[in-house]
């Protein structure tokens, strides 16, 4: 073997050599590129994960906080309908109540609305049905107002109004009245009302 040839196969060794030493590092290259990515695909998941599970709990307080709500509100719309009846049958305990207890309940009422209207002389409204009861009472009516106030009223009775019971009282010419009807009590107290029916009912 020549000298040239000896010096070809040198080359040949010491570039065999080079393209492998490239390929290794080339190889340890690739690999640290993939072991990169896959850290940075873990990191990527377990953000994308630690996101998923945030969402989810959100998401679980937000059904859990509008269960909450809706079972409130249909607490609230069940006292609300059990309270209108307790109202409703109030204003059908009112209007059926018998003589013994109505009559009294006249007196006081018609007492209440004197010392706010003042006057030596008023006009008693109500129903058709209490203004009968009234009449066939007048004298023992007056009587026992005019005990209750300590002075004397002239007490007459005016025309018949549309109420389920109670008194509307006014001065003679009209221009000055207390609408003690149950109606108008209900609608004045009705939040006192309300709060001890809701007392009574749920505690």
């Amino acid at each position: 073997m020549d000298g040239a040839e000896l010096i070809i196969q040198e080359i040949n060794r010491e570039a065999e050599q080079k393209i492998q030493y490239i390929l290794n590092e080339a190889q340890k290259e690739a690999e640290k590129i993939k072991e990169e990515a896959r850290k940075r695909a873990g990191a990527r998941a377990e953000w994308i994960l630690r996101k998923a599970q945030t969402q989810a709990e959100t998401e679980k307080q937000r059904i859990i906080a509008n269960a909450r709500l809706e079972v409130r509100k249909k607490r609230l719309e069940v006292q609300e309908e059990l309270i209108q009846e307790v109202i409703t049958a109030l204003r059908g305990r009112l209007a059926e109540l018998p003589e013994e207890e109505y009559f009294p309940m006249l007196v006081d009422l018609t007492v209440k609305a004197l010392e706010e209207l003042g006057g030596e002389a008023c006009v008693i409204r109500s129903n058709v049905k209490t203004l009968k009861l009234l009449e066939s009472k007048l004298g023992e009516f007056r009587k026992t107002v005019a005990a209750r106030l300590g002075r004397d009223v002239e007490i007459s009775l005016g025309e018949p109004i549309s109420t389920i019971g109670g008194v509307l009282v006014e001065t003679p010419d009209g221009s000055v009245r207390v609408d003690n009807t149950f109606e108008s009590r209900i609608e004045r107290f009705e939040s006192e009302l309300r709060a001890e029916i809701a007392k009574a009912l749920f505690g």
